[in-house]
């Protein structure tokens, strides 16, 4: 009995889950007679009817609708996706909807399927007495520490709804970083995309025409045309090894800079000191640092535990490791300032910038300004990046088809002199 009494306290004692929600194909009768159909996205059929009931719907029938091999399927949850949510949640708290209405209003009106199973998911946790932080730091995937600390200080100081609009504006403005430097990245790498792309067409499928012609000349080819006929041997031999060993080349550096800190640190290093694209990635790097700090001041997180969260957020290893040594002097009494200065990162504006808001008492406002001047300087960068490698990329691929044109011509060439000579 005493064990029966265990297990059944056992078994009761477990918390609800969180039904999965599931997309409703209905059809049922409006307030007009009219016969209507539509979906409904929720967990079980008795919550929709009682939903299509509270709509002035009289529901007929309710069936789970069956998604297609392809057509259906959900799409990943991006950052951007949660930027999104924090504005939409932030906007809904300030018109003075309560939570819990507000995460099923955002939740259901969500295009992405995914994004609508986390949202309901993290709304039932608050319907069963869960804080909203604790809520979202069951799933670590998309909430960041730095995501959870600053809304469990709004919790804890009342102004969730302030804290909420300082979120939402921090990951607009983070993602709009991000985006700024995969656009900056972007042109260097299509232009190798492209070149080897055009290479390899030239060197499998249209050397071997020309070398066919060329045997029927009797006469030896050009040095340059050798060399181009030989080496599209190889790329036709071995075109499927080389294949894989970009793959897999790009596969081992990708899992390794995983697992070694000392490989990103490398690369991250190499990356800063990279001509034109080492300034961008500077810059980004100061913007983000800034942005956050600014955020955790105005949400009145400490500082020594501020900088533990901004090291994450800087986006590259050396300026993050370089903040986590500014928390270690901060935490012995060192100004923030003074830290700065001996990183050898950050520009004297920059310094200066904090000190001023060190000696006014308004770090958060000054670091705000900062991070605006240097999203800006992402930005116009980028611009001017994005107009100088236009007519590189024309240049590249011009050296690299017009060589192996040539080099496809000259026996042609020196066949015509020999023939008019004669």
């Amino acid at each position: 009995m005493a064990a029966t009494a265990a297990a059944v306290k056992k078994k009761t004692s477990k918390a609800p889950k969180t039904e999965k929600a599931h997309v409703f194909a209905w059809e049922g009768i409006d307030r007009k007679g009219n016969r209507i159909t539509g979906e409904l996205r929720t967990s079980n059929i008795a919550t929709a009817r009682a939903e299509l009931r509270r709509q002035g719907v009289n529901p007929l029938k309710i069936r789970i609708k069956r998604a297609s091999l392809f057509g259906n399927r959900k799409k990943k949850i991006t950052t951007e996706d949660i930027a999104v949510f924090s504005r939409q949640l932030a906007t809904m708290m300030s018109s003075g909807v309560p939570l819990v209405q507000a995460f099923d209003i955002v939740g259901r009106g969500h295009e992405n399927p995914a994004m609508q199973d986390l949202i309901l998911s993290i709304k039932g946790d608050i319907e069963g007495g869960t804080g909203l932080a604790e809520a979202l730091k069951k799933h670590p995937l998309y909430f960041d520490d730095l995501f959870c600390n600053l809304v469990h200080a709004g919790e804890q100081a009342g102004i969730l709804e302030d804290l909420l609009h300082k979120i939402a504006t921090y990951k607009e403005k983070t993602e709009s970083i991000k985006k700024k430097i995969k656009k900056a990245l972007f042109y260097p790498t299509a232009v190798i995309i492209v070149a080897v792309v055009v290479v390899a067409i030239i060197m499998i499928f249209v050397i071997p025409q020309f070398e066919s012609l060329f045997s029927g000349f009797g006469a030896d080819l050009p040095a340059f045309t050798k060399m181009v006929v030989a080496m599209s041997k190889v790329v036709q031999a071995w075109w499927w090894a080389m294949l894989l060993g970009v793959i897999g080349t790009v596969f081992i550096i990708k899992n390794a800079m995983q697992r070694s800190r000392k490989l990103r640190q490398f690369l991250d290093k190499m990356l800063l000191k990279t001509p034109i694209i080492g300034p961008i990635m500077h810059k980004a790097s100061i913007a983000r640092f800034a942005r956050t700090l600014s955020t955790m001041f105005a949400a009145g997180v400490p500082l020594v535990e501020a900088l533990e969260s901004v090291a994450g957020a800087t986006g590259n290893v050396i300026y993050g490791d370089a903040v986590l040594r500014m928390r270690e002097d901060v935490a012995t009494g060192q100004s923030l300032q003074l830290s700065m200065k001996q990183q050898n990162l950050f520009p004297h504006m920059v310094i200066q910038m904090v000190a001023i808001g060190e000696e006014s008492g308004s770090v958060d406002s000054m670091l705000a300004k900062v991070a605006d001047f240097y999203e800006e300087e992402v930005d116009n960068a980028v611009d001017a990046l994005s107009s100088l490698l236009e007519p590189l990329i024309m240049v590249v691929l011009g050296t690299l088809v017009g060589g192996l044109v040539i080099a496809m011509y000259l026996p042609i060439f020196k066949l015509g002199s020999v023939v008019s000579g004669s």
